[in-house]
C-alpha cells in the first residue's frame, strides 16, 4: 500500500500542507525545529490513531487552533484523522467513521525508525513489551483485544487491592473475580507473545548480521514466568495484598536482548552495538509484518544519518530502496548529503523536499 498524497490542517506547526509523493523514497531536508518530524508522526497517526511522540492529542493541534485534520490518500482509499478541541478523535475510512479505533489498527501497516528506538535497549521492560504488543497487534486483532482486556481488568483489580487496603477489609471472592478474567486474558498473550519471538529471532538475526558487518550472533530471548497464571496469582495474592498492586503476570514480562546467552547488550555492548541491535529490531518488524500481512508496510526513518557513519547509511538507503521494501519516508538535516547519496544510487525513484517552519517544497521542480 502506498501513500500518494497527504493532506495536513492545524497539525502541530504545519497550518496547511499537501505533498505529493512518490512510491518508493521521500526524504524531507531542513533545519531541527522546521516540521520534517512531525509529516512522519502524521503519518503514524493515520496507522496507529495516535502520535508517536506525544501521547496527548490535543497538544498535536496547532496553537491558536479549534482542530487537526491529517488525510491521506492510499490509491482509491482516504484515510483521515480528525480531532477537535473537546471532542472525542475520529479516524474514518473514504469519511465513514470507525465506530472503534481497534477497527482500523492494521489496515495501514506501519514501521518507525526513530533516534529514540535505542531506549528499546537501554530503557525498561515496559518499553519492550510495547514494542511487541505493537507488532502483534498490527496483525492479530484478536490479541489487541485480549491486551486491552486484560489492561481494564488488571486496573480492575489494582483498584480493588489498594480500596480494600484503606478500608481495612480483605474480600477474596471479589479477586478472586478479577483472576479470572487475568488468567482468561493473560494466557492468550503469553502463547501469542512466545509465537512471536520463535518467528521474530531469525529475521532479526539476518538483519542484524547485515548492519553490524559481524558473524556475532545477537540474541533475543523471552522472559516471563514459567507457571500458569492461575498458579501465580494465587501463589501472589497475600503480597498483592499488602503490595496493593498485582506483581505477577503479561505485564511484568520482559524481552531479553544478548551479544551472547549471557551477555546483555544494555549493559555490555557498545554504543554501536546497541544501534545496530535497535535498527535490527525495526528492519525485521517490516520484514514480519510483511509475512503475516502480504503487504509492505511503510517505512519512516526519523533522523538516521546523524545515528550511523556513512557507510552504513549508504547501505541501509540502499537496502531499503530495493524491491526488497515499498514506500520510504525519511528526514535529514543537510539536503547535500542525501542528494550525494541519492547520485550514486541513480536508479533509485525518490523524492526529495525542502521542509522550513512548517511549509513543504519539492526540490527541483
Amino acid at each position: 500500500m502506498t501513500l500518494d498524497r497527504l493532506i495536513l490542517t492545524n497539525f502541530k506547526n504545519y497550518t496547511e500542507a499537501d505533498i505529493a509523493l512518490c512510491g518508493n523514497v521521500n526524504c524531507f531536508v531542513g533545519n531541527n525545529g522546521a516540521g520534517k518530524t512531525n509529516l512522519l508522526d502524521a503519518v503514524y497517526y493515520l496507522s496507529f490513531c495516535k502520535s508517536y511522540f506525544n501521547p496527548v492529542d490535543q497538544q498535536n493541534i496547532r496553537l491558536g487552533a479549534d482542530f487537526f485534520a491529517i488525510h491521506g490518500h492510499f490509491g482509491a482509499d482516504i484515510y483521515s484523522c480528525i480531532l477537535r478541541r473537546g471532542q472525542p478523535k475520529q479516524m474514518r475510512c473514504n469519511k465513514k467513521t470507525y465506530k472503534a479505533l481497534l477497527e482500523h489498527i492494521g489496515k495501514l501497516p506501519l514501521v518507525m525508525v526513530s533516534p529514540s528506538d535505542q531506549s528499546l535497549i537501554t530503557g525498561g521492560s515496559d518499553l519492550r513489551r510495547r514494542f511487541v504488543d505493537g507488532v502483534v497487534s498490527q496483525c492479530d486483532h484478536a490479541y489487541l483485544e485480549h491486551l486491552l482486556l486484560y489492561n481494564k481488568a488488571l486496573d480492575q483489580r489494582n483498584r480493588l487491592l489498594k480500596q480494600m487496603w484503606e478500608d481495612r477489609v480483605w474480600e477474596e471472592p471479589m479477586v478472586v473475580v478479577w483472576d479470572q478474567q487475568l488468567v482468561l486474558h493473560g494466557e492468550y498473550l503469553y502463547r501469542r507473545r512466545q509465537q512471536f519471538i520463535d518467528d521474530f529471532i531469525p529475521l532479526f538475526e539476518e538483519y542484524y548480521h547485515s548492519i553490524a558487518g559481524t558473524d556475532e550472533p545477537g540474541c533475543i530471548a523471552y522472559h516471563r514466568d514459567s507457571r500458569p497464571l492461575d498458579i501465580q496469582l494465587l501463589e501472589s495474592r497475600q503480597s498483592d495484598k499488602y503490595a496493593q498492586y498485582t506483581t505477577c503476570g503479561p505485564h511484568k514480562d520482559d524481552i531479553l536482548f544478548s551479544l551472547l546467552p549471557d551477555m546483555s547488550v544494555k549493559r555490555f555492548g557498545s554504543q554501536g552495538q546497541q544501534k545496530s541491535f535497535a535498527l535490527a529490531l525495526k528492519l525485521a518488524q517490516f520484514q514480519y509484518l510483511n509475512n503475516l500481512l502480504g503487504q509492505k508496510p511503510l517505512l519512516l526513518l526519523d533522523d538516521i544519518f546523524d545515528k550511523l557513519d556513512i557507510v552504513r547509511v549508504k547501505q541501509l538507503i540502499a537496502l531499503v530502496g530495493s524491491d526488497r521494501f515499498g514506500q520510504v519516508l525519511l528526514t535529514d538535516t543537510q539536503p547535500g548529503r542525501v542528494q550525494a547519496i541519492f547520485d550514486e544510487l541513480p536508479r533509485l525513484e525518490h523524492r526529495l523536499f525542502q521542509v522550513t517552519k512548517g511549509e513543504v517544497n519539492e526540490l527541483g521542480r
